[in-house]
């Protein structure tokens, strides 16, 4: 009898999702928020809560993140993500100080103390991975220009969790320096460590791993991926880390099979788990905090668009990108979940749970949006003023060749056009450049 509820509440999530995708993709906009949506109706509250699924429910959704930053480290080379980390480390500055801060000034201010706003820094501070990767894929974005940029920001937050998660640990567990300490420095270690095989190795692991049989390729990239991301994950580093890095290490026409093979899961899951997200979210707890979550949810979606806009332009990104890139950071998810329930485990703050959910919910619904309309909404403001505004491209380096315009892209009546200079040698670009994919100048 359980297993015939289990299946029956199974498929009628699963049969749901598909419903919500159609309905969506018949408007053109992101799955993601009537998902969360569809978790907050059959979850803790809600209309109809679930029971005999919700244990597989949460492990599918542990898979769904997995899978998503898979699939982002098969868009990239090792060699191209340790040159691009060298040369966006002032962006992860500048996210750090744009948006760890107003969450730590915001927990002083409601009078929680100086460990709580360490972990509410931590909440504000770190976008969701998942959700933007799906956002990326939903919107066809991957070649663009931009998204290099935006990959950056995110793996450097990701790496710099290796870092903030340790000593959020210790703070919350009263730990000596010396405890504290030896945890930093494992997680550290596992994450240099793991970092270094990909970038010397990955040619030896692409050759493991490869197979002419679909199969094999698919349970070898699988079960690798997994391991890699349970034992990262025990090691007190993120499994989305491991998982970005196996992505990462794998290359040529094994990460093409594997990219192939894997998509269809990788939609699978990730659907899985934003519905498990708000499933979680018990709907009678977010009024008596919905009004400093909304107001401090406004503050950091300016300051993500304004990270994002500054690491664009100093990419030599033209203006649309710029504002892509900013609305595409907005959305924030799974970690700073996780930040906020080490926190209520704690008991630091009581209202930090209920706090951190309406935050996450109100910016992980938005974030969709502001990804999709941040640049055309700019646009439409710059030309209902009057003004032509900058020129796109303008701010690059005078020898910048503008790329074609993709036609997804399409230039707006009354857009002001960059006319190509025969003459002009291309400009060295830094950033990465997706495997196989078109680059976009804005």
């Amino acid at each position: 009898m359980h297993s015939a509820v289990f299946l029956i509440e199974f498929g009628a999530i699963i049969l749901g999702l598909g419903l919500l995708g159609r309905f969506a993709g018949r408007f053109r906009f992101s799955p993601i928020p009537l998902y969360l949506l569809a978790g907050l109706a059959f979850g803790k509250g809600g209309l109809l809560p679930l029971g005999a699924s919700e244990e597989f429910v949460a492990i599918g959704a542990e898979i769904g993140v997995i899978l998503l930053l898979l699939m982002l480290g098969l868009e990239y080379t090792a060699s191209d993500l340790v040159s691009n980390l060298k040369t966006q480390y002032p962006a992860g500055l500048v996210d750090f100080a744009l948006n760890a801060l107003p969450g730590a000034a915001a927990a002083l201010l409601l009078g929680w103390g100086p460990v709580a706003a360490v972990v509410l820094a931590g909440v504000t501070w770190i976008s969701s991975s998942g959700v933007i990767a799906k956002v990326l894929g939903d919107l066809g974005r991957l070649g663009n220009r931009e998204t290099p940029v935006i990959l950056s920001i995110l793996v450097l937050e990701d790496l710099a969790m290796a870092v903030y998660l340790p000593i959020i640990t210790a703070l919350l567990a009263g730990v000596g320096l010396a405890a504290g300490s030896a945890t930093l420095a494992i997680a550290l270690g596992v994450a240099g460590a793991v970092l270094f095989v990909a970038v010397r190795y990955g040619r030896l692991i692409s050759r493991f791993v490869s197979s002419d049989d679909p199969e094999k390729l698919l349970l070898v990239v699988l079960g690798l991926t997994l391991l890699v991301a349970g034992v990262a994950q025990q090691l007190q580093v993120s499994a989305a880390v491991g998982a970005f890095l196996v992505g990462i290490a794998l290359s040529g026409e094994v990460a093409e099979g594997a990219h192939a093979l894997l998509s269809p899961l990788r939609d699978l899951f990730a659907a899985v788990f934003f519905v498990f997200f708000g499933l979680h979210t018990d709907p009678s707890s977010i009024p008596p905090v919905i009004l400093p979550a909304l107001a401090l949810a406004v503050v950091t979606a300016l300051t993500k668009v304004a990270t994002g806009y500054w690491a664009a332009r100093r990419a030599g990104i033209g203006v649309k990108g710029r504002w892509r890139a900013g609305g595409t950071l907005v959305a924030r998810g799974e970690f700073s979940i996780v930040i906020a329930g080490l926190a209520v485990s704690a008991g630091v703050q009581p209202q930090m749970g209920p706090f951190a959910t309406a935050y996450v919910l109100i910016l992980v619904v938005v974030g969709p949006l502001t990804a999709r309309f941040t640049e055309p909404v700019v646009a439409a403001v710059t030309r209902w003023r009057g003004g032509g505004g900058e020129r796109p491209g303008a701010d690059a380096p005078p020898t910048a060749r503008k790329s074609p315009v993709a036609l997804e892209d399409p230039i707006a009546p009354g857009d002001p056009i960059a006319l190509e200079d025969p003459s002009a040698a291309p400009a060295p670009y830094d950033g990465l450049a997706p495997r196989g994919e078109p680059s976009r100048t804005d």
